[in-house]
């Protein structure tokens, strides 16, 4: 897992992204009736600070890395298509949105396999 460790900064940034993306869609649903933009919001607003416990408890959870890769990527997809069929009527790809649900999934059991691993030895 440490090879992943190179990444953990990326894992913030998306945070932070993911997180500005799920206030902003859950005002424009508010304001412009964006029906799929609710749930590209909540999911963004669970998951971004998932994402930022994970960089912050890498240290003690092993799977830290890998675990918020998952779950970055599978909510970049399943917001992602959501938000892009609101404003331009086509997805990202064909079960784009279903397979970021699956990955979201992925990362929230890896990030729950860490606790079968004991914590990192630097």
């Amino acid at each position: 897992m440490r090879a992943l460790d190179r990444f953990r900064r990326l894992i913030l940034l998306l945070a932070g992204l993911i997180g500005t993306c799920g206030v902003a869609f859950a005002a424009l649903a508010t304001h412009m009736g964006g029906v799929l933009l609710g749930p590209a919001s909540a999911m963004c607003l669970a998951h971004a600070p998932a994402m930022l416990a994970l960089y912050v408890g890498h240290t003690v959870i092993r799977t830290a890395t890998p675990a918020g890769l998952l779950m970055a990527a599978g909510t970049l997809f399943f917001a992602g298509d959501l938000a892009l069929k609101q404003f331009l009527g086509t997805g990202l790809f064909p079960m784009a949105a279903p397979s970021g649900g699956i990955l979201m999934m992925l990362g929230w059991l890896t990030a729950g396999a860490g606790a079968m691993l004991p914590p990192h030895r630097d």
